[in-house]
């Protein structure tokens, strides 16, 4: 039985090295809200609403639900989540509610999917 090689079979630890990277960590508080902005995209629904807004640019959620076969409010729940990761915004116009992807929405989006934003797609401003 061929053993995989998960590991040292000696301690060994190049201290200059191994202290460098850990200064280059990012904060807990920082991987934590990294984690949360994954995990939001970890969901199949959620992605293709990114995705969706990814496309489309800034949309509204009666859209964003026809355009990915969805029931409107499993829409705005998953957009809810989408807001509180910080991978998307919105703004009242009138009586819509217009939703899109934030820049770092965007720029995790597209590292995800291999797919970079388009023009109609990227986020603006913020």
């Amino acid at each position: 039985m061929r053993q995989e090689a998960e590991r040292c079979e000696l301690l060994c630890l190049d201290l200059p090295h191994a202290e460098a990277v850990r200064a280059q960590l990012p904060s807990p508080a920082d991987i934590s809200a990294a984690a949360e902005r994954a995990k939001a995209l970890a969901d199949e629904t959620r992605l293709r609403i990114a995705l969706a807004l990814q496309a489309g640019g800034e949309m509204c959620g009666c859209d964003l639900a026809w355009v990915c076969g969805l029931a409107q409010n499993l829409v705005s729940h998953h957009l809810r989540a989408l807001r509180r990761a910080g991978l998307a915004d919105s703004r009242r116009a009138g009586k819509l509610v217009m939703y899109r992807l934030t820049d770092v929405g965007a720029v995790l989006l597209g590292s995800l999917s291999g797919r970079q934003a388009t023009d109609a797609g990227s986020a603006t401003g913020r």
